[in-house]
């Protein structure tokens, strides 16, 4: 069977492009070489905003709509669709990008247990390892990613920087991320590999005395 890699995310800010640059996590865990390659430029690749507008986005947001519907269409029909990210490129950072792919699968009709599916058998089954990965089976590896909340009722608990949620005593708190990782057995802390990857993007901007500005800005006149 052949299988389709879907690959939405990569070409979101096509669609919206202020979300995409303004995504809470560049604040945190983008790297200054990564921030400055994001930006509009006719040398990096990717970074096509010469002068993006509303009639570029209507016709990428266009364009999701009939890519989505052919790809919910031949999942229903049978075919394999499975998760990938390609980020590194055009405002999608490492990590949190495959979790907006999800997302964008659950936009495009899948069930949410058919956007895990995407995440974990198909992908094995593509890359013919099914008999090692992407599922819980006696004899499997053990590769796993605990959270405490549910990723069906919303898949944002899985991003690092966790979901908001208002609780009874109407706080705002975060909640989710991923707890711990399982690899091959061995059981990693996520969270706290998470705050490593944010030391070392502190560290960076601090060596280059680096601030996330939005382009056209001065550093003087960044909100």
């Amino acid at each position: 069977m052949n299988s389709f890699v879907a690959l939405l995310n990569i070409y979101e800010a096509s669609r919206d492009l202020m979300r995409a640059r303004r995504a809470e996590w560049h604040e945190e865990y983008t790297i200054p070489s990564l921030w400055r390659f994001y930006q509009p430029s006719k040398i990096s690749h990717g970074s096509y905003w010469h002068f993006w507008g509303t009639e570029e986005e209507v016709a990428w947001k266009e364009n999701y709509r009939l890519w989505m519907t052919f790809l919910n269409e031949y999942k229903n029909r049978g075919g394999r669709v499975t998760a990938g990210s390609d980020s590194g490129f055009i405002f999608q950072l490492y990590g949190f990008a495959y979790i907006r792919e999800l997302e964008l699968l659950r936009e495009a009709g899948f069930h949410p247990l058919e956007v895990i599916r995407s995440a974990t058998l198909n992908g094995a089954e593509a890359l013919k390892m099914a008999d090692q990965i992407g599922s819980i089976q006696v004899g499997k590896l053990a590769d796993l990613v605990i959270v405490e909340e549910n990723p069906l009722q919303n898949l944002k608990v899985l991003y690092g920087t966790g979901a908001i949620k208002l609780t009874e005593d109407n706080e705002v708190v975060r909640v989710g991320g991923v707890k711990y990782t399982i690899k091959d057995g061995v059981i990693y802390d996520a969270k706290q590999l998470l705050e490593d990857v944010k030391e070392m993007v502190r560290k960076s901007k601090t060596k280059e005395d680096f601030e996330i500005v939005q382009p056209g800005k001065a550093k003087k006149d960044s909100p």
